[in-house]
């Protein structure tokens, strides 16, 4: 018994590191520029890579009028971002991924790697003029940049429209149009099939834990025409944005369709091994589908989102 709960205890653990880094790139999006007061434009459904619609006053309006000539983005979504805006900007990268597969990242400096804190005295030997940072991931690294007087701007995107006033934001301190990547989300949510198709996501098996309305993946599903059978759930979770739940309430739920978040930990293996696994009319109906981490859950970068946009349109 107590070899079997020091294994949960590490599955917990495990999840919650994970789902700390999925929530601190999505959220709210907030504008500060150093030396503080900082100004939140909304607040967290932390990655839940979250909040209310944001105010952009104040910092925002101050980041407007101040171009930033060197850039180091801490997320992969703003390293994309200001890469595709204008390249030449963009001075330090994070580890991640999908930045660092991508050749346009060749010759910009890493600055970090996974979810340890950002190399502090790399940043500052890049002398920027701004660094960018996801809310709740990298607030440490962030207040420490602005105590020496760097500008900062924390990200915290969980609806689509929060990431067109980050685009929007990022694009005048780049001296940049922002109108094609506007179109680029104009097009993906384009064209979405009409449809009554009741859905569940699922992120975790330990807990089980699935996004409400007030997240990223939340908002993108609705704008998919996609029922979220959790989209008004309420309740404790270590994550804004997200709600735990029993296997009872997934069996009373009894969606039409599944949505599997691919986490690189064989979630959907695990929860075929759950006994609830097999009452449920989505798995007995083949409807379930597998989707990446990057795109729904976080945003990740401009090519996840636009994969994430055309698997959702074909879930009926």
């Amino acid at each position: 018994m107590q070899t079997h709960l020091m294994q949960t205890n590490k599955s917990l653990r495990s999840q919650q590191r994970l789902f700390i880094g999925i929530f601190a790139s999505l959220l709210t999006t907030t504008f500060a520029c150093s030396p503080p007061p900082e100004t939140t434009a909304n607040a967290d459904a932390s990655q839940p890579d979250s909040s209310s619609a944001p105010s952009e006053t104040g910092e925002a309006t101050a980041l407007e009028n101040e171009p930033a000539e060197r850039i180091v983005a801490l997320t992969s979504l703003s390293a994309d971002l200001v890469a595709t805006l204008d390249v030449n900007r963009l001075v330090g990268i994070p580890g991640s991924p999908i930045i660092t597969q991508d050749s346009r990242f060749a010759d910009i400096e890493t600055v970090s790697s996974g979810r340890v804190e950002p190399d502090l005295e790399k940043i500052v030997a890049l002398s920027p003029d701004l660094v960018i940072g996801a809310k709740g991931l990298q607030d440490k690294t962030l207040q420490r940049l602005s105590d020496l007087d760097i500008s900062t701007l924390t990200i915290d995107i969980d609806s689509w429209e929060k990431l067109s006033d980050f685009t929007t934001a990022i694009a005048a301190t780049t001296e940049a149009d922002p109108q094609p990547l506007l179109d680029r989300y104009a097009d993906c949510l384009a064209d979405v099939p009409q449809k009554e198709t009741t859905s569940l996501v699922l992120v975790s098996r330990q807990p089980l834990l699935s996004p409400n309305k007030d997240s990223w993946a939340g908002d993108f599903l609705a704008k998919m025409n996609i029922q979220n059978l959790s989209a008004d759930l309420q309740g404790e979770s270590p994550f804004d944005g997200y709600v735990t739940l029993s296997a009872e309430k997934v069996i009373e739920a009894d969606p039409d369709s599944l949505i599997i978040i691919d986490t690189q930990e064989d979630l959907l293996s695990q929860l075929e091994g759950e006994p609830f696994w097999s009452q449920l009319q989505a798995t007995q109906s083949g409807n379930v589908v597998t989707s990446d981490y990057f795109g729904l859950v976080n945003p990740g970068s401009l090519a996840s989102i636009e994969t994430a946009c055309d698997q959702l349109k074909q879930i009926d």
